[in-house]
């Protein structure tokens, strides 16, 4: 009895130490990998670079006044839309001593000079109707006579001009009304009423009463890296994504490209302008950021790969095709545009082939 007891207890130990030898040995065995696969699909590959800049307006024109003076009444303010002419204010002139006290002491010397010729012209009269002078003497004092007439009219008028800014004798307002040069949309209007102006001159700018713009006649300005630069050319499209403005692209015309370099920050850039093409129900306000993106080269709707499953062999380039139940062999390719991600193929697979996805590309999308 003890004896088929020893018999058991052993049977049943050496059954343990089996099955926990199978189990270990089950779980030390590596798991055969499986590998996905995906076929070639149609697209429209498009190679590009990106510019950074801003959108503004090809026309922006600071309005100045032409005389110095206070604003006395604005008629406009940003945003809105003025034609060329339009008065958008009115300044009221501050007459500069000097020139105001010039002013009246030459009226009054035309004063003084216009009676002179006077009472010699009303003598000269009658003692040409007397017959005691010629007509020739006479016509010399008519003409004295007129002259300084039109001086004490020009020097009058002048005086005016210098007070107020205005001409009674046409009734026209000359320089105290100031008005848009173009056709388009106020932007900026930088003083208020009651700021004192300063004229534009020969050695001063002037103070702006306003900026105008035409906001239909967009341009990209931008910068682009001096190794992107030599790639691009004008006539190239560009696709604007403007920051401000979600779900919507702008079309552009590359147009200029600067001939010189600026070194910003470490990097040689050079400028580039684009027309920015609208819609009609499109607009963008000046001064919004964007990124251009540069269309070097396009290839629409053609056969193409994810760019990483391509495996390289010395100068060749292949792809691994199942060709039965995850047996895979190695066909080589050749290809074309590629815009990072993926890549035109144009030969070396078919439509129907399915690729071998390798097990990082597998993990990454996972």
């Amino acid at each position: 009895m003890k004896k088929a007891f020893k018999i058991s207890r052993l049977v049943i130990v050496l059954s343990v130490f089996v099955l926990t030898l199978f189990f270990l040995y089950n779980k030390s065995k590596a798991k055969p990998m499986v590998f996905h696969t995906e076929k070639p699909f149609m697209t429209s590959i498009i190679k590009k670079t990106v510019a950074t800049g801003s959108v503004v307006p090809r026309k922006e024109i600071e309005i100045k006044p032409q005389v110095s003076g206070i604003v006395e009444e604005l008629f406009i303010e940003a945003g809105k839309k003025v034609k060329s002419g339009d008065v958008i204010a009115r300044v009221r002139i501050i007459p500069d001593l000097v020139n105001l006290n010039n002013a009246e002491g030459r009226l009054e010397r035309a004063k003084i000079a216009f009676e002179d010729a006077r009472t010699n012209f009303e003598r000269e009269k009658k003692l040409l109707s007397d017959g005691v002078i010629a007509a020739t003497e006479f016509q010399q004092a008519d003409v004295t006579f007129k002259n300084a007439r039109q001086e004490v009219d020009a020097a009058g008028s002048n005086l005016e001009l210098i007070k107020e800014g205005v001409n009674r004798k046409s009734g026209k307002v000359t320089n105290t009304l100031i008005r848009s040069t173009i056709d388009g949309m106020v932007l900026d209007v930088p003083v208020k009423v009651g700021t004192s102006v300063i004229e534009t001159n020969n050695f001063n700018a002037g103070t702006t009463i306003a900026s105008v713009a035409d906001v239909n006649d967009m341009i990209f300005d931008g910068k682009v890296d001096e190794t992107e630069v030599g790639k691009i050319k004008p006539g190239m499209d560009l696709m604007l994504i403007v920051g401000a403005i979600d779900n919507d692209t702008f079309h552009a015309t590359l147009k200029y490209i600067s001939p010189k370099g600026v070194l910003e920050n470490g990097a040689v850039q050079f400028e580039i302008k684009a027309d920015v093409i609208l819609k009609a129900d499109q607009f963008i306000r000046a001064g919004y950021s964007a990124n251009a993106d540069i269309v070097l080269d396009r290839r629409p709707q053609v056969m193409a790969i994810k760019e990483a499953y391509l495996l390289f062999e010395g100068d060749s380039a292949y792809v691994e095709i199942e060709t039965a139940s995850q047996v895979f062999e190695k066909r080589y390719v050749k290809t074309g545009l590629s815009d990072g991600i993926n890549i035109q193929v144009l030969s070396g697979i078919t439509m129907k082939d399915k690729i071998k996805v390798p097990a990082m590309n597998v993990n990454m999308q996972k």
